[in-house]
């Protein structure tokens, strides 16, 4: 199994009003951040606004971050769905374009059953020959993952990694002690990235990684390296970060941050909205602060 570990960017998705990719812009920003230093690319996760797109959007995004990656640095792929086929049907599609991994998401409209749950997790991961990590978001997600499925999942040969954004850090022991070396923890940057490394975390797939991927890159390696004083130092630098997107819609923060930078993202995917001036300057000013 291919090791995946340190940050991984939740990249934006891009798009025009028509609905076309901005390709050229992605693949840019995709660049800029392997050259920051980060440790792997995740199109399609929570920032890339997923739910909002159609397959050829989705088929776009993930194409021309692998086009950019250049095998330089591991790309795993967000899927989702509601259906079982249909998520199966897309982690085959990434594997074929060439990504490294799939961020298995999954989606539900009427409450799933535990073991309805692990069979559409198991289901992806039978489906490709590379490694999923299985995701779980209970603020957004209507049907969460237990500790047993977990603990479940984690003895499937290619579910070897779990993201978890619940922002309970205790959950994260909890699947840590449970799991042992069966299933690695990626954290969001919801929680506190350097107290995750610190209980035996491998990194975090995060929206704001986008921008603030240096920085990010610089806490990981503090982490890794015990310098705990001077990580929680920038750790609570970088927190000002999360307070001031945890206010707003998470893609309309990092598209705004990545348009003061210069990227031409565009807007969020409607009916989500772009942030107002005064919203953006929030924006701006955690922006400064941190750079």
């Amino acid at each position: 199994m291919s090791e995946f570990h340190g940050v991984f960017p939740y990249l934006v998705s891009p798009v025009d009003a028509d609905g076309t990719v901005r390709t050229k812009v992605l693949g840019k920003l995709c660049d800029d951040l392997i050259g920051a230093g980060v440790h792997g690319l995740t199109p399609l996760g929570s920032t890339g606004e997923f739910a909002y797109l159609n397959a050829a959007q989705r088929t776009a995004v993930v194409r021309t971050t692998i086009e950019a990656a250049k095998g330089r640095v591991p790309v795993v792929a967000g899927v989702a769905s509601t259906s079982t086929a249909d998520a199966v049907a897309q982690a085959r599609a990434y594997q074929e374009l060439g990504a490294n991994g799939i961020l298995a998401i999954m989606e539900a409209y009427f409450p799933i059953a535990d073991a309805q749950i692990e069979s559409y997790f198991r289901s992806i991961a039978d489906a490709v020959d590379i490694p999923v990590v299985i995701y779980t978001n209970p603020q957004f997600q209507r049907s969460d993952l237990t500790l047993d499925v977990i603990a479940r999942l984690a003895e499937h040969p290619r579910i070897g990694y779990i993201k978890d954004a619940s922002t309970n850090t205790g959950r994260l022991l909890s699947i840590m002690n449970r799991c042992g070396d069966g299933i690695r923890v990626f954290s969001a940057s919801a929680h506190i990235p350097a107290a995750v490394m610190l209980i035996g975390g491998l990194g975090w797939m995060a929206g704001p990684a986008c921008i603030i991927p240096r920085q990010s890159v610089e806490l990981y390696n503090l982490c890794r390296a015990g310098r705990w004083d001077t990580a929680m130092t920038l750790q609570r630098k970088l927190w000002r970060i999360n307070e001031a997107f945890a206010r707003f819609n998470l893609a309309a923060c990092i598209k705004a941050g990545l348009a003061i930078q210069g990227y031409d993202v565009g807007d969020p995917v409607p009916p989500q909205a772009a942030l107002t001036e005064e919203q953006r300057k929030v924006v701006e000013a955690a922006l400064r602060e941190v750079s």
